[in-house]
């Protein structure tokens, strides 16, 4: 299921300013079978975003899932995993399940069938007649993350999935994400971690003050801003690296290898001739900024 964004334009009233314009003429696609993280500082219209995507509120714009305007169909086919937790904690795990995945169509045998899967694909600590206030946080974000893909959604949105999640249950999440995109359906969720979107992601969107300011396959992205880092471990010592003709900077790293910064990446060759002068260099790795250096500058960056 592809998802389309043209000129989304998104105001809310402000009681000093009148009118904030929060998203302005966003524009990007979500092609079908791909992973998409949406990154941008907080405020920067992540969460509105998927609000005008679901329909919760009105926008501007052009918004089509396979070509066409969501309707009670195409929700059924949605996954939606909310930045803000909202189970109801007087009902047991299954309860609540039940009751969502009955909101998307599921017949309860369906129900019945899959729910045990999840809870084991998913190592929820709890059994299914327990309260959901008897569990713990991060529990009971994976019962909502059952509720959100049990009835096999084509599209799926996850706003900070990852949030709360210690390092073992965010490798599952994310085995999870993978499953869902080898069985077809197309996935855009929003983090923090730059990490996690280059590990999971085909593409990538960052929007800055409500604008789309990066859009493109990650490595794609990567590349535009062209090969200006270089890890070296050598025997030379960072002050000496320091001292290498056209390099910026040198900084050590706590994996023992120096990170360079040089001024073109047409140097690469010469540094690299200059560093080794026919002796063993353990690792000479020419590469990109990495995303989180992007986010960081393109953070930084005003948008008029």
């Amino acid at each position: 299921m592809s998802l389309e964004i043209t000129n989304l334009n998104k105001h809310f009233a402000d009681k000093q300013l009148g009118q904030k314009h929060v998203l302005k003429d966003v524009t990007f696609n979500a092609e079908n079978g791909r992973i998409v993280g949406l990154i941008g500082k907080n405020g920067s219209g992540k969460t509105t975003t998927f609000h005008c995507i679901l329909n919760f509120i009105k926008y501007d714009g052009l918004i089509r899932l396979d070509g066409k305007e969501i309707n009670e169909n195409t929700y059924n086919r949605i996954g939606y995993l909310p930045e803000e937790r909202s189970l109801m904690p007087k009902l047991t795990v299954y309860e609540q399940v039940r009751f969502l995945a009955r909101l998307k169509g599921m017949s309860n045998q369906s129900i019945k069938d899959e729910f045990p899967k999840w809870m084991d694909r998913l190592g929820v600590v709890g059994k299914p007649n327990d309260k959901i206030k008897s569990l713990s946080k991060g529990n009971q974000q994976k019962v909502q993350l059952i509720a959100t893909l049990i009835h096999k959604p084509d599209f799926i949105i996850l706003d900070e999935p990852f949030s709360g999640l210690d390092p073992l249950n965010t490798d599952i999440l994310k085995k999870v994400i993978f499953d869902e995109q080898r069985r077809g359906a197309t996935i855009i969720f929003s983090d923090h971690s730059m990490s996690n979107v280059s590990e999971l992601c085909d593409d990538v969107v960052m929007i800055n003050d409500g604008r789309i300011v990066l859009n493109g396959p990650i490595q794609q992205v990567r590349d535009s801003y062209g090969l200006t880092r270089i890890i070296v471990r050598c025997a030379l010592s960072t002050e000496e690296l320091r001292a290498v003709p056209h390099v910026l900077s040198a900084d050590r790293r706590k994996d023992g290898g120096v990170e360079l910064r040089i001024e073109d990446e047409k140097y690469g060759s010469e540094i690299f001739n200059f560093i080794s002068k026919g002796s063993y260099v353990r690792t000479f790795d020419h590469e990109p900024p990495t995303l989180d250096e992007i986010f960081k500058e393109k953070a930084g960056e005003k948008n008029e």
